[in-house]
């Protein structure tokens, strides 16, 4: 795969949900897109439960749209021009379903997600919530064996994700084939995910559960707590608000250290989860 040599193998039972964790540019979007076809092999071969789906030197490949695997994009990828209606129609249409019964299905979907009344809706017209549930309809419509899904709540804000990820949680459950999550959020990964999984350089290096994973190598940097920082900070009285004064009134010289109050605040870590208990 270009510079990228992959090699992964996940297990997962029916209805388990694996969270796929690792640093920037371990693979992790790539085996996803791999899985789907929507990534050729330049080497190598892929299968899913057993159904070899493309293998390089036999130079099998079944294409994306014969794959019953669902895909939702980070980005959502919903097509601009067609409606949600549509939209979640188009994967059963693209397998060959008459329009009548594939927007008659759509329409099913697009009601268990409550949007039943934006459905004649185009993308811009949604909001990020709706498009979120219009890209997981569309993917799950076409009644997968595999769902991926690549951050799925990352573009959404701090107070949609939490409902979403609620409301996520509970479609999964009732979710009769397997799902992987790609995501960097810990508290994401341990409400989705039954087992977790990291990749390094296209190698899976640990796997687990959320709280029985073993605490070595990148598994034990995704498990680490945030350690608080402490923030300087020149407290409420009158002498903390002079001390800052003078610090900005003589900038060229080396500013002092306040110790008069303390604020800590967690760093900013892109993966972290909480011990086990």
């Amino acid at each position: 795969m270009g510079a990228l040599s992959l090699e992964a193998h996940l297990s997962a039972q029916s209805g388990e949900v694996v969270g796929l964790l690792g640093p920037n540019a371990a693979g992790k979007t790539t085996l996803l897109r791999a899985l789907a076809g929507l990534t050729p092999l330049d080497s190598g071969r892929v299968s899913v439960d057993g159904e070899l789906l493309e293998d390089v030197a036999a130079g099998t490949r079944v294409p994306a749209d014969r794959r019953r695997i669902g895909v939702v994009f980070q980005d959502y990828r919903l097509f601009p021009h067609l409606s949600a209606l549509d939209n979640v129609a188009f994967g059963l249409r693209a397998r060959g379903i008459s329009r009548r019964e594939s927007r008659g299905k759509a329409a099913e979907w697009l009601a268990r997600f409550g949007l039943a009344e934006q459905a004649l809706l185009r993308p811009r017209a949604l909001s990020g919530g709706q498009a979120q549930r219009v890209a997981l309809a569309r993917a799950l419509v076409i009644e997968p064996g595999l769902l991926l899904l690549d951050e799925p709540l990352a573009a959404l804000d701090a107070g949609a994700r939490a409902e979403l990820r609620r409301e996520l949680r509970r479609h999964l459950s009732t979710f009769a084939g397997t799902c992987v999550v790609v995501t960097h959020d810990p508290l994401e990964a341990m409400t989705l995910a039954e087992q977790l999984v990291v990749l390094e350089d296209g190698r899976v290096t640990q796997s687990g559960t959320p709280r029985s994973g073993p605490r070595t190598s990148a598994f034990a940097v995704c498990r680490r707590a945030r350690r608080p920082q402490p923030v300087p900070w020149h407290g409420r009285g009158r002498g903390g608000r002079r001390a800052a004064q003078r610090q900005r009134a003589r900038p060229g010289r080396p500013r002092r250290r306040i110790d008069r109050g303390v604020r800590r605040h967690p760093p900013p870590g892109r993966c972290s989860l909480p011990d086990a208990a």
